[in-house]
């Protein structure tokens, strides 16, 4: 088993490309050893000293460290994912998703329902697949008073360049389709 590594805009986190499916449906993100219970694969990965975030996507798993350096934990992560994979076990424990449970958590007022399913499409279209590639998702949260609010993931989450996406890149491009839409925050 081959598994490929990609640095993220986010110094703290890596993108670990296995060659297979990771998650067939939604995404996963664990911020402790306690979520990641839940999780063979992310608890392992969490047994690693220096972890501090796992994330899964459709086809990659973002890690994040804390003050470790990468050419410590490098090695026993790919350890992990590849004896992991190699063992047969299942991602996830039980068929859970972030994701799902995001979406409980939208708030908008009724009458805006056709702006938040433009800048929903737009989000799933235009934006998500971008922010993918770097190891890290965006999801809708809510639009209030001319204001979307997103939720970082994966490598977006604490990134130093994320304030910069959400302003310069998810800003104007919402505020370029939907007249709407005055400002982006993360939540």
């Amino acid at each position: 088993m081959f598994i490929q590594t990609e640095a993220t805009p986010n110094p703290a986190t890596l993108k670990f490309l296995p060659g297979k499916v990771v998650m067939e449906n939604g995404t996963a993100e664990f911020r402790s050893a306690e979520d990641a219970e839940v999780s063979p694969l992310a608890s392992r990965i969490f047994d690693i000293p220096g972890v501090s975030g796992v994330y899964f996507g459709y086809d990659f798993i973002s890690v994040s460290k804390d003050d470790q350096e990468w050419q410590h934990l490098k090695p026993a992560i790919l350890g992990s994912i590849m004896e992991h994979f190699m063992s047969g076990k299942p991602v996830m424990s039980s068929p859970s998703s972030t994701e799902a449970d995001d979406l409980g958590d939208e708030f908008f007022d009724a009458g805006d329902e056709s702006i938040v399913l433009t800048i929903k499409e737009l989000l799933e279209t235009r934006v998500r697949p971008a922010v993918a590639q770097d190891g890290g998702d965006i999801t809708f949260r809510g639009f209030k008073d001319g204001k979307v609010y997103l939720n970082m993931k994966g490598s977006c989450a604490g990134c130093p360049s994320s304030t910069a996406t959400l302003k310069h890149g998810v800003q104007n491009l919402l505020r370029h389709f939907v007249p709407e839409v005055q400002e982006v925050e993360a939540v």
